[in-house]
């Protein structure tokens, strides 16, 4: 059981800390396409430039905050391991 938990809360928190980096190129990557559509200017790099830069000030801003999350997580992991073992 406890394993179950452990993998189901790490599933949980690997959403929680990719979900924004991932929503974010999905919501610059979209945007980007339709201007490619209505212009159709289909430039390769016109795609990857954006969400590489959106991608970055996501990560710059959030960070403390995904490691906030991790670190907890990390410290959660810890503290069970007596009780597994035990």
């Amino acid at each position: 059981m406890t394993v179950v938990e452990i993998g189901r809360e790490s599933i949980m928190i690997t959403m929680l800390v990719g979900g924004p980096l991932l929503l974010v190129g999905l919501v610059v990557g979209l945007v980007i396409g339709v201007f490619q559509a209505v212009t159709q200017i289909h430039e390769m790099t016109l795609t990857f430039i954006p969400k590489i830069i959106a991608i970055t000030v996501v990560l710059l801003l959030m960070m403390p905050w995904m490691l906030l999350k991790l670190v907890d997580y990390m410290r959660a992991i810890f503290d069970r391991i007596p009780a597994v073992i035990g």
